[in-house]
């Protein structure tokens, strides 16, 4: 089976959150089962740019309305990904180190995805899946079956559509409507969402099947899904939740070549400690308290409005007992206050504003507990990656992190789980987690179960093969 992967970002060539990850990664272990998966992205300037070699393997000219646009697809090379990368090279869109937040991604995005439609008209034979991810990219389900330009090829290819985030779905107004190629007018109605051109209502309406990260995710979606709560209801026919996997050979604490100590479910004890009196030693901390880390986002999605104030209840209510570690960016009032803590907490806090890769895994690596208080969360890998380095998680009962975390006063539990996003909830949790972390042989227990679990992408994998194959029976 030929899949065509489309997507905003995919690590390691370029990464924002999750997204990245989940694109990095789903088609390598396709390909690993014995199919032809391949991705398309935008060509930003980023360092795996720069440190691989690209060949152009076609070019053509699109129209974004009255704009004539250049574009070439550059494929890499030696394919170091484990599968066939393809960048759309269109100058002056995507020629810059961001990926996201600038005053024209409407027109970015719109013309990457026209761009791929052309191509992909070329072609000689036709693919069988055409897997799109997230707003960036789905106008493309709409495309295939209703522009003249491309129906006549591409409306029997089997399209999937992959909500990663909801809540943000590329609205642009009518008066850009001129952007998308000339349309048959009598389906306007599955482009348009509450008066708006709405990219992931579209995708949701046209795509053959559609799939987001976890099974309650796909159930909070038709009661919180910033306005499409009720086409998500309409549409749930063809819905299905598929959790996400972690790619096993990045994150594996016995070869990880980002962190300082390997080690496995039987020296997980000795070697976490090393990694922890590292990260201790070089943020100034304690390191025979219990260490708390949050790595993400500063954005109120990921509740990081409430750190501040969770960290000063903490420290205030448990004096010495504990340490946090936060590594992320975002809001800049967040980073403030973040910030602010530092000289308050010496020896008990610190805060690094940015995203460092190497150490986020230094971090897994070296953590007793990881902290994700999130509003939503589609999925969340950061728990999957801190379970397989043994770090317990603390989460908020909510999307994948329902689905993935069993709180450890059940049977069969290995984390730590609380209902609301809030400063007491939170607080409470952390007053937990303090005391299993005194019980050395609960804690190792915990550890060990937790790292035993297998959340590889092998799993998932044939979950979306199977959805693949219903749609193509």
């Amino acid at each position: 089976m030929e899949i065509i992967h489309i997507s905003a970002e995919c690590y390691p060539v370029a990464k924002v959150g999750g997204l990245g990850d989940v694109v990095g990664a789903l088609p390598k272990y396709q390909t690993k089962a014995g199919h032809y998966a391949k991705v398309i992205m935008p060509k930003y300037e980023t360092k795996f740019l720069q440190d691989h070699e690209f060949v152009e393997d076609f070019n053509g000219t699109i129209y974004l309305g009255n704009w004539e646009l250049p574009y070439q697809i550059l494929k890499e090379k030696n394919n170091i990904l484990g599968f066939d990368l393809y960048l759309v090279d269109i100058k002056g869109l995507f020629d810059r180190i961001g990926v996201y937040n600038y005053d024209d991604d409407t027109e970015r995005f719109m013309a990457f995805q026209i761009a791929i439609m052309d191509w992909l008209n070329h072609w000689q034979h036709e693919p069988d899946i055409i897997h799109c991810h997230d707003h960036h990219t789905a106008i493309i389900p709409f495309m295939m079956q209703h522009c003249y330009a491309y129906k006549n090829k591409m409306e029997k290819i089997a399209s999937v559509l992959t909500i990663h985030n909801a809540q943000y779905q590329g609205w642009m107004g009518w008066h850009k409507n001129h952007y998308i190629p000339h349309y048959d007018s009598w389906k306007v109605g599955l482009l348009e969402w509450n008066n708006l051109i709405n990219p992931l209502a579209a995708g949701i309406k046209c795509a053959w099947r559609v799939t987001t990260v976890s099974n309650s995710y796909m159930q909070e979606l038709s009661w919180n899904s910033n306005g499409l709560e009720k086409l998500f209801e309409y549409e749930k026919g063809k819905c299905s939740g598929i959790i996400n996997g972690i790619d096993a050979e990045v994150w594996n604490p016995t070869t990880d070549s980002f962190i300082e100590n390997h080690y496995n479910e039987k020296s997980v004890v000795v070697g976490k400690q090393r990694n922890k009196a590292l990260l201790c030693k070089e943020f100034s901390l304690d390191e025979n308290k219990p260490l708390i880390v949050f790595i993400g986002r500063l954005v109120g999605e990921k509740a990081a409005d409430i750190l501040p104030n969770i960290i000063v209840s903490c420290m205030y209510a448990m004096p010495d007992s504990i340490n946090f570690l936060i590594l992320g960016s975002g809001d800049t009032q967040i980073e403030w206050q973040l910030q602010n803590l530092n000289n308050q907490f010496p020896q008990h806090y610190f805060f690094v504003k940015g995203y460092n890769e190497a150490l986020s895994h230094q971090m897994y690596a070296g953590a007793d507990f990881l902290l994700m208080p999130s509003r939503v969360e589609p999925c969340g890998l950061n728990q999957l990656y801190a379970m397989r380095y043994g770090t317990v998680p603390i989460v908020r009962s909510t999307g994948g992190l329902q689905d993935t975390v069993i709180d450890m006063g059940v049977e069969g539990g290995y984390g730590i789980r609380f209902n609301h996003a809030a400063v007491g909830d939170v607080h409470h949790s952390i007053y937990r987690a303090v005391t299993v972390y005194e019980d050395a042989k609960k804690m190792l227990a915990m550890r060990r179960l937790m790292m035993s679990i297998d959340n590889s992408w092998e799993k998932s994998v044939e979950n979306y093969l199977q959805v693949y194959q219903q749609i193509k029976d």
